[in-house]
């Protein structure tokens, strides 16, 4: 039974006279949009090639989540110009400011969560899967900037502290992958935003992803069209430590509940279940 607070569900099966209208201007944005992650990611990747021969490691992190913070937000731009996503980001802003080290640990709703993030954290270090790192546009920025891989829980943690013990502001998604379609607010969260919080000894932000579209959720082919605009709004939950005596797994069900409290209040872009 449909949720009365909940929108439908934006998939292309609920088209509008106005949903064929829009066709030709949808199809020839999302082209653009594609054809900009070619053409500027694959520069980044000839210039993060020759900065990471080149430079010292610090002045090439640097470099490497300059470009990538700057690559994001102007994409962010494109999307709001082209009427293609209206994207509420003023709860991040709070996350922007922030001077000490943290980590920031939103649900994953889609392929392209970490864009809006990063495009409002200039010096974020992302854990992200291995593969990304060889992606040929892609892949050469990340490795610059120092994102760690996911794989290999012992080297992950240890680089994900210390990256943290540096200054730095780690952003990890502790579903591990993108919440699965018949998932009702979230995937079951992975232990290891407890374990490095715990040994950098930092504070963990939640961040609240929700949007009216499974749009590049798992199984959405990247040519399926949904309805345009896209709405989305990111959400800033207060940070949360570990308890003297908590451990990892304890820590790990109470960030949950938070997520599973917030998400299923009633929203205009609350998750429906498929």
């Amino acid at each position: 039974m449909k949720e009365p607070d909940a929108v439908a569900v934006n998939l292309p099966e609920a088209m509008t006279l106005r949903w064929w209208l829009r066709a030709p201007w949808d199809y020839v944005m999302m082209a653009q949009g594609l054809s900009y992650w070619g053409i500027f990611g694959g520069l980044l990747t000839l210039i993060a090639g020759l900065a990471f021969l080149l430079l010292p490691r610090r002045k090439g992190v640097l470099l490497g989540r300059t470009c990538i913070h700057q690559l994001f937000r102007k994409f962010v731009v494109y999307l709001r110009i082209s009427d293609l996503v209206h994207a509420d980001l003023t709860g991040l802003d709070r996350l922007g400011s922030i001077k000490h080290s943290f980590i920031a640990a939103p649900n994953h709703t889609s392929l392209w969560d970490v864009v809006f993030i990063i495009a409002r954290l200039p010096s974020a270090v992302c854990v992200i899967k291995k593969p990304i790192l060889f992606n040929p546009l892609l892949g050469g920025g990340a490795r610059l900037a120092g994102y760690i891989a996911n794989t290999g829980i012992t080297r992950m943690i240890r680089d994900a502290t210390s990256s943290l013990e540096e200054g730095g502001q780690l952003l990890l998604f502790p579903e591990g992958t993108r919440t699965k379609p018949d998932a009702r607010w979230i995937n079951p969260l992975k232990g290891g935003c407890a374990i490095i919080a715990a040994h950098a000894d930092v504070p963990v932000y939640p961040i609240f992803i929700r949007s009216n579209t499974r749009f590049l959720q798992k199984g959405w082919p990247l040519w399926r069209r949904p309805v345009f605009p896209i709405q989305m709004s990111f959400e800033l939950g207060e940070p949360l430590t570990l308890l003297p005596g908590e451990s990892s797994q304890e820590f790990t069900a109470r960030l949950e509940a938070v997520y599973e409290q917030e998400l299923s209040k009633p929203h205009p872009l609350r998750r429906q279940v498929v």
